[in-house]
């Protein structure tokens, strides 16, 4: 095949370059679980970050070194990630403006910090969703240190489980951040299922 014979797709509109930024729309809003050396629960919020593999499954998480979390997680190679709902977003972007060293998030957000059952490692108990991880692999990638953890748990509220015990988005609330605005939204409506939607194009 011959490359750039015809590069204008149909009916699209004329793309404008941005430069290399991080902007993959949108970005999950996570919030990392870890203890520091002296045994205090601590939570970072981080968004560079998602699921990167189904056997082991595992999670991704790209943190600064820093941050108070990145040393607490190489020291106990363990993290959790709880996934707050739309409802609490405030709590999750304070979470994010304030450091671990200069005061105990927990107490100032009246949040609980619960052990996790599996790994080293705190997570929201106020939050709907949980992931346990125990930390697999380390990357340098650069400005970031992208944390690789197996998935060994991971807990929901019943609030937001179906009869069937799957997880139903529109209870969950998960929040959403757009980088290049710096703004968090919530999920829309859905589309369709997945594996079934494209039957159309067939």
């Amino acid at each position: 095949m011959m490359r750039g014979l015809d590069n204008t797709p149909k009916g699209s509109a004329v793309k404008i370059s941005l430069g290399a930024k991080t902007l993959l729309y949108p970005t999950p809003v996570m919030v990392v679980g870890s203890y520091s050396a002296e045994g205090l629960p601590n939570v970072m919020t981080a968004s560079w970050g998602g699921i990167c593999c189904s056997d082991p499954p595992c999670l991704a998480v790209s943190i600064r070194e820093a941050r108070m979390t990145h040393g607490n997680i190489v020291r106990n190679r363990a993290f959790t990630v709880s996934l707050p709902s739309s409802s609490q977003a405030a709590e999750a972007d304070y979470i994010g403006m304030v450091s671990g060293r200069d005061e105990n998030k927990f107490e100032k957000l009246g949040l609980t910090a619960v052990l996790g059952d599996h790994v080293e490692a705190p997570y929201v108990g106020e939050f709907p969703m949980v992931i346990e991880c125990r930390l697999l692999h380390t990357f340098e990638l650069g400005a970031h240190t992208q944390f690789v953890g197996q998935i060994v748990d991971v807990k929901v509220d019943d609030s937001v489980l179906t009869e069937e015990r799957e997880i139903d988005l529109a209870r969950l609330r998960p929040i959403l951040y757009a980088p290049g605005v710096s703004t968090y939204y919530e999920v829309g409506e859905a589309l369709g299922r997945a594996y079934n939607l494209g039957k159309e194009k067939s």
